[in-house]
């Protein structure tokens, strides 16, 4: 009996020995753009179908941005946080989106694929770093959707002069604050959505173009009738100046920078773009004008739209839940009826965003599921349909439970975080694919410099968020910013690019990725401490699920292994012989 318990004991230690090291290997193993673009999509079985031109992709771009977010968070983001100064805060938002997009672009255009930001953390840092981000990322698609869906429901009432909050979201009193107002009208959206992008994409690109043409429209009534009808005192002058500070920074110039952080929400569409890759006709042309082109639109539309509003309303006087159909609900000149326009004009475009952002959601949940560190049956993709339809319910039903339940405010409290995380990695990832290559150069240059600027990024902006005003504060901030500067010259120097794109490039590399991941860096110093408590939380569950299911996914040892892959046109290819095959997940990595 004590042999037997003695050889169990050593059994089961040599077990937990072999899961450390495959945990380990498979954490940091990376893919390369064949994998990705061939035997990795082939799991999928059908393919999803080039069907995309760029005017679908800005169409979806505008549609997944302009509907959403700046309805959502402009109300809130001025309210509490910047004051009129909020059009600031989205053009500082709208820069360091329109830096990420870039990052994005060259990657979308090397590798286009479903997987988005997973696909290009996976070729760079490895699987773990990639499922981390995605999953995260994921994650805030599903909260954003869930508020999204939610504000639907305010302006719709808003569209038919109904307070939607006291009429159509019946309480129930027997759940806690925040989850007891039952908002069946959101679930119901999102599940209709669901049904739509299940069908097909080019079906749901062509719905959004006609619903975003529409939704443009409104949005041009909007900026028209609120510099018409509004007051440029509202500019500087608080409703009740007893209570609120007046002025156009009326909580200073890190008010701009937390509205800036908050209102980020509103530009989670671009990278639903990125999503779409591997449905787009010509990736070379099509990515950059449909990526970069609906940035730049839409941070105009956001900085005209906050103008509109602070123009109109003094911001203490702002409805945080509504705030542009609100602006002209108490007016008595006749004019109220512009806030029933607004209401429907809005419920149009979170429409739009909706359908973007699930659209996207789908996608990378499907090419996680292709990798194997989630069950397969998510990396299905319908032959009749092209669609991921498994990943598309599931996460349709997800969001509309959220949506169902959860207040508004509880969801905004809890996204950004992990989008600019992910974007920040993704501005780590181009610089890391430029300027390494595994068999080539060492990685350790390139990755010191990337982590003592990002040192120095964090070390600025808690000097920023924490030091005592004075000028002591400012000359140590002039100080820490050009030593970031001497940083990324240094790195131009010293540091040889190892390959260069052959489709499209970041503009002025590396100075537009450096600049990217400090502008994220900032913006994350800027989000309350809720928001790092949800993002600790659920990395935490993230990596409990990698180790105790992805990474061991199917067991078998470690073997090397021929694979073949199907190409266009019919013929067959041999994979590259450094590829490393888990016999029972079937993960494909290449040898480190």
């Amino acid at each position: 009996m004590e042999k037997s318990r003695e050889s169990s004991f050593w059994a089961m230690s040599r077990a937990a020995a072999r899961t450390a090291k495959r945990v380990a290997r498979r954490a940091v193993s990376v893919t390369t753009p064949f994998d990705e673009l061939h035997p990795v999509r082939a799991r999928s079985g059908a393919d999803m179908h080039r069907t995309l031109t760029w005017l679908d992709l800005v169409g979806l771009g505008v549609g997944g941005m302009v509907g959403a977010g700046v309805f959502v968070t402009t109300g809130r983001a001025s309210r509490l946080l910047a004051g009129p100064a909020v059009l600031l805060s989205y053009a500082i938002a709208g820069l360091s989106a329109l830096l990420s997009a870039f990052s994005y672009t060259e990657f979308a255009v090397d590798l286009p694929v479903a997987g988005g930001a997973f696909s290009y953390l996976r070729v760079t840092f490895g699987e773990f770093a990639a499922f981390l981000c995605g999953a995260n990322l994921v994650m805030e698609y599903v909260l954003s959707n869930a508020a999204v869906a939610r504000s639907f429901t305010a302006y719709l009432g808003s569209a038919v002069g109904v307070l939607a909050a006291q009429k159509w979201r019946p309480t129930i009193s027997f759940l806690p604050n925040g989850f007891n107002q039952i908002d069946f009208i959101a679930a119901v959206v999102i599940l209709s959505i669901t049904l739509l992008i299940c069908f097909s994409t080019k079906e749901s690109s062509v719905m959004n173009i006609v619903l975003t043409a529409t939704h443009i429209l409104f949005i041009c009534f909007i900026i028209v009738m609120g510099f018409w009808k509004g007051d440029w005192r509202n500019f500087v002058e608080a409703e009740d100046p007893e209570k609120h500070r007046s002025g156009f920074f009326p909580y200073g110039v890190s008010g701009v920078f937390n509205g800036a952080a908050m209102v980020y929400l509103s530009y989670i569409g671009y990278d639903a773009v990125s999503t779409m890759a591997e449905e787009v006709r010509n990736p070379r042309r099509d990515i950059p004008i449909g990526v970069s082109g609906s940035v730049l639109l839409v941070t105009v539309f956001y900085c005209f739209m906050s103008a509109s509003m602070s123009k109109l309303v003094p911001y203490d006087a702002i409805d945080a839940d509504a705030p542009f159909s609100a602006a002209f609900r108490e007016k008595s000149d006749g004019w109220r009826w512009v806030s029933n326009v607004i209401g429907a004009g809005a419920s149009f475009g979170i429409l739009t965003s909706l359908v973007v952002a699930m659209l996207g959601q789908a996608r990378y949940v499907c090419v996680i599921g292709r990798s194997g560190v989630i069950p397969g049956w998510f990396a299905v993709v319908h032959p009749k349909t092209s669609t991921p339809v498994n990943a598309s319910v599931f996460l349709g039903l997800l969001t509309a439970t959220i949506s169902l339940f959860t207040d508004l405010q509880i969801l905004l409290n809890l996204v950004s975080i992990g989008t600019l995380f992910v974007f920040y990695m993704v501005a780590n990832a181009v610089i890391y694919k430029r300027y390494v290559s595994i068999t080539t150069t060492s990685p350790w240059p390139t990755l010191s410099f990337l982590l003592s600027f990002s040192l120095t990024s964090i070390l600025f902006t808690l000097l920023w968020r924490y030091a005592p005003s004075g000028h002591p504060k400012a000359f140590i901030l002039f100080v820490n910013f050009v030593v970031a500067i001497a940083m990324v010259q240094a790195f131009v120097l010293l540091v040889p690019q190892a390959q260069k794109p052959q489709l499209w490039g970041v503009p002025a590399m590396p100075w537009v990725p450096f600049a990217s991941i400090f502008l994220n860096l900032f913006l994350l110093g800027s989000l309350d401490g809720p928001s790092y408590v949800r993002f600790g939380v659920f990395s935490g569950v993230v990596v409990v699920f990698y180790v105790v299911y992805s990474a061991v996914n199917g067991g078998g040892s470690m073997g090397e292994e021929e694979c073949f892959v199907q190409l266009d046109g019919g013929t067959k290819e041999k994979c590259s012989s450094n590829y490393i095959v888990d016999g029972g997940g079937g993960e494909i990595s290449l040898k480190v």
